[in-house]
């Protein structure tokens, strides 16, 4: 059984244990704060980075940043705003006017006002201004479905295989936590063998207080892969359902779960998960301080990557077959659809990607209502022409074919099994729109699913997949997938390929841009 406190969780990140028998004096303490949980890098763009990190105590965080790799000589240095416990001493300073297409290197320290703890270091690729190859990775869920951090296995061997792809940066495309999804200390698994958690007080019950969602982000960090992972990759951070709770939107009410007793309603605990989200993300910019997921990140000629938000603006999951737009079709919700139609109109990058958390064309039902009645989770709600939410996709997709937006490609995830689909308008019942390709990863570390049935409205067609053989198996099944893309800088061929855990590319398709 692994079962440890918060106390002793930061704790262990930051000290050495000493042996409480030892006659020798006990070392002095560190005279300035520490960072218990490291840094990390966020949304890369245009001349610009995010650094986050988190401190012990009340102080500012600092960053340095060099082309230098000892950081030597030709330092810039950059002082946050104050780290107080209004934020779990948490925050993020960003890094403006950045060289193009360089690799630049960073220091992090937290400081007091009269002394530093020890520093982290970290380096990243900045954004290029001229085109060159491009490497990314995306995938999704992590700590789903009672699997957390094993550390007799490796803990999140997912993280690892990216770290050794060396991708530009990743997008996790949302269920950065399940709130909602205790962990236990062992679960025996159907051959015997015995999954061992590591297993904080936020991760023994489902979230509920604004520090036990500060819990669940703070957890992911007791692991080695993506501390390491962090240091060397940037992370643009979308979230779903579960950093809520499952099938989450606005007007849900706790009251049909007994597990949650401590929260009066579903609003109160977005907001709280909302602020964690916020406090321990990376999101940078102008998303930041207007209090938005979803924003764009400009990555030079070849590509302009759009984070939409799928949670905060949808209407209620609903059997999802009203005839007109209104608020219980909504799934972007108006400003935001045509904030993102606009966006990708006035891109001028080569590729438009679409990094969404759920899928566009897979049926993916929330909850029974009666024989052959679903309440339904994503877009599609079955065959025919578009109804309720597909609405706003039948929208947004004859916009980017009466505006001539070409190359658009949607990077999905939520479903827990990889899949390519190609979408055309001669299998649609809806044909107002150009062919386009729709990508799913993950899980990263959470339960096997699949295969979901797919909804002809837009006529998806599957060209690869690769659904779960066991329904919910461990992450040592090694059922656990994420997706890199490569853009070539001389010829803007695109080629997205699904990965292993072992980094093996199992399925790559190449797609030449339309000029």
């Amino acid at each position: 059984m692994t079962l440890l406190t918060r106390r002793t969780v930061l704790q262990g990140l930051a000290l050495t244990a000493a042996g409480c028998a030892s006659t020798r004096p006990m070392p002095a303490p560190r005279p300035g704060p520490s960072l218990p949980l490291g840094a990390q890098l966020g949304d890369v763009r245009t001349g610009a980075v995010t650094v986050w990190g988190k401190a012990d105590r009340a102080s500012r965080l600092v960053v340095e940043w060099s082309e230098d790799p000892r950081l030597a000589k030709g330092v810039h240095r950059v002082e946050g705003g104050l780290l107080t416990a209004a934020t779990d001493f948490a925050g993020v300073v960003d890094l403006a006017g950045l060289p193009a297409g360089r690799e630049l290197f960073v220091r992090v320290l937290a400081d007091d006002g009269g002394s530093t703890g020890e520093e982290w270091r970290g380096r990243f690729l900045t954004a290029p201004e001229t085109a060159r190859d491009v490497c990314f990775a995306w995938s999704a869920d992590v700590c789903g479905q009672g699997w957390g951090i094993n550390p007799e296995w490796g803990g999140y061997r997912g993280f690892a295989a990216l770290r050794a792809l060396r991708p530009d940066f990743f997008l996790h495309v949302g269920d950065v936590i399940y709130a909602d999804n205790p962990l236990l200390p062992e679960v025996v698994v159907p051959d015997g063998r015995v999954w061992r958690n590591i297993v904080t007080p936020a991760k023994a019950k489902v979230a509920e207080t604004l520090e036990e969602m500060r819990g669940n982000f703070a957890y992911n960090f007791l692991d080695d892969s993506l501390r390491a992972f962090a240091r060397e990759v940037p992370i643009a951070y979308q979230w779903d359902d579960h950093e809520v709770r499952n099938n989450w939107f606005h007007s849900r009410t706790v009251a049909e779960d007994p597990r949650y007793t401590q929260v009066p309603d579903d609003g109160v605990l977005a907001a709280r998960a909302r602020q964690a989200f916020f406090e321990y993300t990376p999101v940078g910019g102008a998303a930041r301080a207007e209090g938005r997921i979803h924003r764009q990140l400009s990555q030079g000629p070849q590509l302009d990557v759009f984070i939409p938000d799928v949670r905060a603006f949808r209407g209620p999951n609903t059997v999802n077959r009203q005839e007109q737009q209104g608020p219980e079709t909504a799934f972007l919700g108006r400003a935001q659809l045509e904030g993102l139609k606009q966006a990708l109109a006035s891109s001028k990058a080569t590729w438009k990607v679409i990094a969404t958390s759920m899928p566009l064309g897979l049926i993916v039902p929330a909850e029974k209502l009666g024989e052959g009645s679903w309440r339904m989770e994503a877009w599609a709600n079955g065959p025919g022409a578009p109804l309720g939410r597909e609405l706003e996709l039948a929208e947004l997709l004859s916009f980017l074919k009466e505006r001539k937006v070409r190359n658009v490609v949607f990077l999905t995830a939520d479903v827990h099994y990889p899949a390519m689909h190609q979408y055309h308008p001669d299998r649609a019942r809806f044909r107002d729109f150009d062919p386009f390709w729709e990508f799913v990863a993950g899980p990263l570390n959470a339960g096997t699913f699949g295969a979901m049935p797919l909804d002809e409205t837009f006529g998806p067609e599957v060209r690869w997949q690769k659904p779960a053989t066991v329904m919910n198996a461990a992450p040592w099944e090694g059922q656990q997938y994420f997706g890199s893309v490569r853009i070539q800088g001389n010829s803007g061929v695109m080629t997205v390929a699904i990965h292993d855990l072992t980094g093996k590319a199992l399925h790559q398709v190449e797609l030449e841009p339309s000029r």
